[in-house]
C-alpha cells in the first residue's frame, strides 16, 4: 500500500549509492578451468584477509577481484584490511607481511600520505592519462593541505604558502578530471568546490557545490548541501546555512557531518541572545551549556575533547578541543594546567601572530589569576592590536583603571597620569562601541563604574553622566536578588538598601513606559522591603510597607500574616489576637495562615493538657495533616515538638513508665523523619531528632554533632540553648555558659525566663564541681534576674530560694581562712529570704514540686541551716578577733607591695611617655621642616614661572616670554647665530620684573689658562643643548676669517692682556650675579666683534647664564674693548659654585 508516494509508510527521496555496485557475492575462477569456480560471500567476509589474498594469488584472479573484495571490506568499513588487499594487488607478489605484525597496524596519517603518493606516481608511470588519477591526486592534496599547520610568521588575515600551493594543485587536478571527463565527473567538481573553499573563495565554492546539487540532485554521500551551508555560513547567511544542513539531515538522518554543523549553529545562536530569555531553555542549548558548565561531568567533557583531538585533521577542530580543556582546568582552579592547554589551543591556529582570540584571552586571565598583571597587559594589548577584541579591551582598561586606585588608596602616591589616561581611552572605546547597533553590545555597569571613579577628580561632569548611565542600567529584578542575598546573609540594612532602590528602578520603568506592566515586581519587592524592615527592628516602617501594599492587593494573604503577626508580638493581649483570629477565619485552607495559628495557640496556651490528644494545638496539627496537607511540614515538625513535650514530663520510675516514655520519644521522632523526608534540609526536624537522642538514648555525641551542623545553618537561640543543654551534661559547663550567653545575644532574648534558668542552673553546677562562690553567686543573679522576667512564675521563685540555700551551706562549710564575716551575713541574710520564699510557695495552688517537699525543705533551713550560720558568725567573729592584729598587718604589708609596683609601673609609664613626646616632637619638627622646604621650593618655581611669563598685548593673556635676539654687528655682512639658553638657569636671575628680560645664555669656547687658581680651565661643562653644534656649523667664510684673525694675534698680546684683566674680572664677579644692566646697541655690537674674536683662542667649552661679562668689557671705552674680549678663561659665580 502507498502512503503519500511511498511504499508502507517509508519516507521517499535520495538515498546513499555508495557501494551499491558491490554484489553480495562473487565467484572467482579456479587456474583455466572456465567451468569452476569458488564463491565468496562478501556480505560476511573472514576477518583475516590472509587466506583470500592467498586464493587470489594462486587462482592469478584479475585486479577487478582484487579490487571488489577491497570495496566489500570498505564497505564493512574495515579499511585496514581493504588497504591490505589493494597492496598485495599492487605488489603482485605472494610474500606475506611479517609475522605477527599488520600493514596498517601503528601507522600514521603521513605514512599513508606517502603510500598513497607512492602509487599514485606508480600509476602514472604505467598510464599518466588516466582519468581517475586527477580524481586521486586532486584528493591526496586536499589531504596534504589539511595537515598543514598555520605559519605563526603570517599576519592574521595572510595565507600559509605552502598550504595555499597544495591548494592550487589541487584544485588544477580536480579541472584536469572535470576537462578530460567534459563536465561530467560530480567528485571532480565536488572536490574543485572544496578547493575554493579551502582557499576562502567561498563564493566560486557556493557556485561549484550549487551545480552539482544541480546537476545530481539525489546525492547524498558526498551531500552537496553540507559545503553549501558551509559556503552561506562564511559569507554570513547563516540561516540560508542552517536551512541546508536541515535539508541534509532530513534525507540522511545518520549524518554526523549535518548533526555537528547544527549544533554549532544553534550554539552560536545561543550566545546571540541574552540570558534572562526564554530561549535559554531549549533542549540543546541546555545540554550543551550543562555539559560544559557542570562540574560533575567534567570528566566527559574530557573524554570528548581528547578523543576530538585525536580523530580530527583540522587544525581548528584540535584547536577547539584543547580550549575546552584549558575551560576545563580553568574552571577547577588548575592554572598551571589550563595554561598549557592555552597556549596548545593557540599554537593549533598559527600562535603569536595569528592563533585562537579566545585562547589568548583565556591566558590572560590566568595571568592575572597569578597576578601577573604585567604579562596580562602584554597578552591583552597584542589582542587588541590583532582584532578589535572589546573583552580584551575591558580587561585591560580594568587592570590599568585598578592599578591607578591601588595606587589611590597607598600612603606613597606615584604619577599615574599614563596610565588613567590609558584606562580611560580602553574603557570610552566599549562605551563608544555600544552606540553602535552593528555591534550588538549591552552596557556593563562595571565599565561605567571605572569611568566615574577615573573621571571624579579632574572631569566630575562627565563621572555624574557615567553613574547616570549605570542608573539607568538598574534592573529591578537584579536589585531585588541581591537585596534577598543580603537577607539571607542576614545583613538588613544593605538588603533594605537594595530593595528600596529596586521600587525605584520601577518607578523609572513606569515613567518612561506607561505601558510596562510592573504591578506584580513592584507587589514582591515592596513584601521583601517590610520583611527586611521586620529584621532591622523598624516595626512601624514595615506595618506602613504592609498596608500600602494591602491598599494595592487586600488578597495578599502573605502580607496580611506579617501584619498580623506585628501586631501580636506588639499587643498581645488584645489587637493581636483579634488580628491573628479573623486571619484564621477568613484564610483557614492557607497552609501558612494555619501554622501561624498553631504558633500562636502553643503561645497562649497557659497551660497543658495532660492527655496530649486535649491539647489545642495537637489537635490543630491534626486537624492539617488529616484534611488539608498531610506532608504539611510545620504541621509535622509541631507534632513533633509536642510528643517531644509530652515524654519529657512523663513519669519514668517504673519499667513500664520508662517504657511508654521512650515510645512517646519514638512517635516524635517519626514525625521528624517524616519532615526530613520531605525537606532533607529541615534544620528544625533535625534539631528535634537530636534532642530525642539525648533525652532518650542518652546519646550525647551524636546529638552534640546534629546540633553542630544545624547551628551553622539556623541562626536561632533554641539552637544554642539545647547545645547549653548538651554541654552541661557532658559537664563541659564553660562551654554550656558560653552557648546561653549566645542564645541571650539573639534578638528578643536578652531577658528572656527560660534561657536565664538554664544558664543559672549551669552556674550553680560548675559552682558545685569547682567550689566556686563566683559561680554561685553568678547563678543567683541569673535566677533573680529570671524572676524579674516573670514574676508570676512560682518555679522561678523557688529557684531564688534554693540557689540561696546552695550559697549558705557552702559557705557555711567552708574553714575560717577561706572566708569572711561579711560573707556569713550576707549568707544568712539570703537564707532568711529562702525561708520566707519556700513559706509562700507552699501556700501556693500549683507548687513546682510536692507541697510536703517544699515545707520539709524549708524547716529544714529554719531548723537547721540557721542554728549553723549563727554558730559559724559567732565563730568567725572570734577568729577574726584574734587574728585581727595579724590580718592587719598582712593587709598593710600587701597594700605596701602593690603601691610599690604601681609606683614602679608609673615610673615606666612616664619614661615611656617621655620618650613617646621626644620623638613625636623630633616629628613634628622635621615635618615642619619639610613643609618649609616644599614652600620654599613651590615660591621659587612659581617665581621662575611668573619670570618666564609675560602678558600678549595683543589678547592680553599670559604667554611665555620670547627670547630677544642679539642685534647684528654692522661689520659684518653675514648675521651672527645667537647662541641657545642652557636649561636650569632661569632662576638664578636677581634682577626686577620692570627691567625686562635677561639676556640669552651664551656659550664660549676658552683658550687654556695656566694659573691653576680658575676652575674653568679644568672642566669641561657639557650640554644637551643644540648649541653644541652651532660652531660646527660655520661655512669656509668664517672659518678662514677666524683663522687669519688667529694668525693676526702674538701670542704674548694674548698673554699680557690675559694677566691684565685677571684682577679687574676677579673685582666684576659680584656684579655678574648682582645686576643686570641694561645695554645699548653698540655696546653688544662691540661685545659680539669681541666674542667671535675670542673663539679663536678657546681651548674648552663651558657654559654661561649672562653675557654680563662681555658687557662689562664692551661698556669701557673702545681702547678697553680688546683687553676685555681676551678674558675668556673667567666664568660666571654661579658657574663655581656649580663645579663646587
Amino acid at each position: 500500500m502507498a502512503t503519500n508516494g511511498a511504499t508502507n509508510g517509508a519516507a521517499a527521496g535520495p538515498f546513499s549509492t555508495r557501494f551499491s555496485d558491490i554484489p553480495s557475492t562473487i565467484d572467482i575462477p579456479v587456474g583455466d578451468q572456465l567451468d569452476e569456480a569458488v564463491e565468496v560471500n562478501l556480505d560476511d567476509l573472514i576477518d583475516d584477509p590472509t587466506e583470500l589474498c592467498t586464493l587470489l594469488e594462486n587462482e592469478g584472479a584479475a585486479r577487478t577481484y582484487w579490487m571488489t573484495v577491497a570495496m566489500a571490506y570498505a564497505k564493512e568499513s574495515k579499511i585496514d584490511h581493504a588497504i591490505e588487499m589493494l597492496i598485495r594487488a599492487g605488489q603482485g607478489s605472494t610474500a606475506c607481511a611479517p609475522e605477527g605484525v599488520l600493514v596498517a597496524e601503528a601507522k600514521t596519517k603521513e605514512y599513508y600520505l606517502q603510500l598513497a603518493t607512492s602509487s599514485l606516481n606508480d600509476a602514472s608511470r604505467i598510464n599518466p592519462a588516466f582519468p581517475p588519477l586527477f580524481l586521486a591526486r586532486g584528493v591526496l592534496q586536499l589531504l596534504k593541505a589539511s595537515l598543514q599547520a598555520p605559519s605563526a610568521s603570517t599576519g592574521p588575515k595572510a595565507v600559509d604558502p605552502e598550504r595555499t600551493e597544495l591548494l592550487r594543485q589541487a584544485l588544477k587536478s580536480f579541472e584536469d578530471a572535470l576537462r578530460v571527463s567534459q563536465g561530467k565527473n560530480m567528485l571532480g567538481l565536488m572536490g574543485k568546490a572544496r578547493a575554493l573553499y579551502s582557499m576562502k573563495k567561498y563564493p566560486e565554492a557556493l557556485v561549484a557545490y550549487q551545480e552539482v546539487l544541480r546537476k545530481m540532485p539525489n546525492l547524498v554521500d558526498p551531500d552537496p548541501r553540507i559545503g553549501i551551508g558551509c559556503c552561506l555560513w562564511q559569507s554570513g547567511y547563516k540561516d540560508d546555512a542552517k536551512i541546508a544542513w536541515g535539508r541534509s539531515l532530513e534525507l540522511n538522518p545518520n549524518n554526523k557531518f549535518s548533526n555537528i554543523l547544527l549544533g554549532l549553529y544553534y550554539l552560536d545562536s545561543s550566545g546571540q541572545l541574552p540570558t534572562n530569555t526564554g530561549q535559554k531553555s531549549a533542549p540543546h542549548l541546555r545540554h550543551f551549556c550543562g555539559l560544559l558548565l557542570v562540574p560533575q561531568i567534567f570528566a566527559n567533557v574530557e573524554t570528548l575533547a581528547h578523543k576530538a583531538i585525536q580523530y580530527t585533521d583540522v587544525n581548528a577542530v584540535a584547536s577547539d578541543g584543547w580550549y575546552l580543556l584549558a575551560r576545563k582546568e580553568h574552571y577547577e582552579g588548575s592554572i598551571n594546567q589550563a595554561s598549557d592547554f592555552y597556549r596548545r589551543a593557540d599554537d593549533a591556529r598559527g600562535g603569536t601572530e595569528r592563533g585562537y582570540l579566545p585562547a589568548k584571552f583565556g591566558a590572560a586571565q590566568l595571568s592575572v589569576l597569578r597576578n601577573d598583571l604585567g604579562e596580562a597587559k602584554l597578552q591583552l594589548e597584542k589582542m587588541i592590536q590583532l582584532s578589535k577584541n572589546y573583552e580584551a579591551t575591558i580587561l585591560l582598561g580594568t587592570l590599568y583603571a585598578e592599578e591607578v586606585f591601588a595606587n589611590q588608596a597607598a600612603e606613597v602616591k606615584d604619577d599615574k597620569s599614563a596610565e588613567i589616561t590609558k584606562a580611560i581611552t580602553l574603557l570610552e572605546t566599549v562605551r563608544t562601541a555600544w552606540k553602535d547597533p552593528k555591534k550588538n553590545l549591552n552596557p556593563d555597569a562595571s565599565v561605567l563604574l571605572n569611568l566615574a571613579r577615573l573621571y571624579e577628580s579632574d572631569q566630575p561632569e562627565k563621572a555624574l553622566q557615567c553613574l547616570q548611565q549605570v542608573e539607568e542600567l538598574e534592573v529591578a529584578q537584579l536589585l531585588n536578588n541581591i537585596g534577598c542575598f543580603y537577607s539571607q546573609a542576614e545583613k538588613h540594612d544593605p538588603a533594605s538598601e537594595m530593595f528600596e532602590a529596586a521600587l525605584g528602578a520601577c518607578v523609572r520603568i513606569d515613567a518612561k513606559d506607561e505601558n510596562a506592566d510592573t504591578d506584580s515586581l513592584i507587589t514582591t519587592i515592596s513584601y521583601n522591603l517590610g520583611r527586611s524592615y521586620e529584621s532591622r527592628g523598624m516595626m512601624d516602617q514595615a506595618i506602613e510597607v504592609y498596608e500600602r501594599l494591602l491598599a494595592r492587593h487586600d488578597d495578599y494573604i502573605d502580607a496580611r500574616t506579617r501584619l498580623a503577626y506585628i501586631k501580636l508580638r506588639k499587643n498581645p493581649h488584645k489587637e493581636g489576637p483579634d488580628a491573628v483570629a479573623k486571619l484564621y477565619q477568613e484564610n483557614n485552607t492557607d497552609l501558612e495562615v494555619r501554622a501561624l495559628y498553631g504558633w500562636y495557640l502553643g503561645k497562649v496556651t497557659k497551660k497543658k493538657a495532660v492527655n496530649l490528644n486535649e491539647d489545642q494545638e495537637f489537635r490543630h496539627y491534626k486537624h492539617t495533616l488529616q484534611h488539608y496537607d498531610k506532608h504539611d511540614r510545620y504541621a509535622l515538625v509541631g507534632m513533633g515538638n509536642l510528643y517531644l513535650q509530652q515524654a519529657r514530663e512523663m513519669r519514668r520510675e517504673t519499667e513500664l513508665e520508662k517504657q511508654k516514655r521512650s515510645a512517646t520519644y519514638s512517635k516524635a521522632v517519626e514525625f521528624f523523619e517524616k519532615a526530613l523526608s520531605l525537606d532533607p534540609k529541615n534544620a528544625y526536624a533535625a534539631m528535634g531528632i537530636a534532642i530525642a537522642l539525648a533525652e532518650d538514648k542518652k546519646d550525647l555525641k551524636s546529638a552534640l554533632s546534629i546540633l553542630v551542623k544545624v547551628r551553622e545553618t539556623v541562626k536561632d537561640a533554641h539552637v544554642h540553648v539545647n547545645l547549653g543543654h548538651i554541654y552541661g551534661e557532658l559537664r563541659q559547663f564553660s562551654k554550656a555558659i558560653e552557648h546561653y550567653e549566645s542564645a541571650l545575644s539573639k534578638d528578643g532574648k536578652e531577658n528572656d525566663p527560660v534561657i536565664l534558668s538554664c544558664l543559672g542552673r549551669t552556674w550553680l553546677n560548675k559552682g558545685r564541681s569547682d567550689r566556686d562562690l563566683d559561680a554561685y553567686k553568678s547563678a543567683l543573679a541569673c535566677a533573680k534576674k529570671a524572676l524579674e522576667a516573670a514574676p508570676d512564675q512560682v518555679h522561678y521563685k523557688f529557684n531564688v530560694a534554693f540557689v540561696q540555700i546552695q550559697l549558705a551551706s557552702t559557705i557555711y562549710n567552708l574553714s575560717e581562712k577561706q572566708r569572711a564575716l561579711e560573707q556569713l551575713e550576707e549568707a544568712a541574710e539570703g537564707l532568711e529570704a529562702a525561708i520566707k520564699a519556700l513559706d509562700e510557695i507552699a501556700t501556693h495552688p500549683h507548687t513546682p514540686y510536692p507541697k510536703h517537699d517544699v515545707e520539709q525543705r524549708a524547716n529544714m533551713a529554719r531548723n537547721t541551716q540557721r542554728k549553723q550560720l549563727e554558730r559559724a558568725i559567732a565563730n568567725q567573729k572570734e577568729y577574726e578577733e584574734k587574728n585581727k592584729e595579724k590580718l592587719q598587718a598582712a593587709l598593710e604589708q600587701r597594700q605596701t607591695e602593690l603601691k610599690r609596683r604601681e609606683e614602679e609601673r608609673q615610673k615606666l609609664l612616664d619614661v615611656e611617655r617621655e620618650k613617646q613626646e621626644r620623638i613625636r616632637k623630633e616629628r613634628e619638627a622635621i615635618s615642619a621642616k619639610d613643609a618649609e622646604l616644599a614652600q620654599a621650593r613651590l615660591e621659587r618655581e612659581k617665581a621662575i614661572m611668573d619670570a618666564e611669563m609675560t602678558t600678549d598685548s595683543e589678547t592680553g593673556d599670559k604667554i611665555k616670554r620670547k627670547r630677544k635676539p642679539a642685534p647684528r654687528p654692522t661689520s659684518e655682512g653675514k648675521p651672527k647665530r645667537t647662541p641657545k639658553k642652557k636649561k636650569g638657569r632661569a632662576e638664578q636671575g636677581s634682577g626686577s620684573e620692570g627691567e625686562g628680560e635677561r639676556p640669552a645664555k651664551r656659550r664660549r669656547r676658552l683658550t687654556k689658562v695656566e694659573n691653576s687658581k680658575f676652575k674653568s680651565a679644568e672642566i669641561i661643562v657639557d650640554s644637551d643643548e643644540s648649541g653644541d653644534d652651532d660652531y660646527g656649523e660655520d661655512d669656509a667664510l668664517e672659518r678662514a676669517e677666524r683663522n687669519l684673525e688667529r694668525s693676526s694675534a702674538p701670542a704674548s698680546d694674548d698673554e699680557d692682556d690675559r694677566d691684565r684683566n685677571q684682577s679687574d674680572d676677579e673685582d666684576k664677579m659680584d656684579v655678574d650675579n648682582g645686576n643686570n644692566r641694561t645695554r645699548d646697541d653698540d655696546e653688544d655690537d662691540d661685545a659680539e666683534e669681541v666674542t667671535r674674536r675670542s673663539r679663536a683662542r678657546r681651548g674648552r667649552v663651558v657654559d654661561s647664564d649672562e653675557e654680563d661679562d662681555e658687557n662689562e668689557g664692551a661698556g669701557q671705552s673702545d681702547d678697553d674693548a680688546k683687553p676685555a674680549a681676551k678674558d675668556t678663561s673667567m666664568v660666571d659665580a654661579d658657574d663655581d659654585e656649580d663645579d663646587e
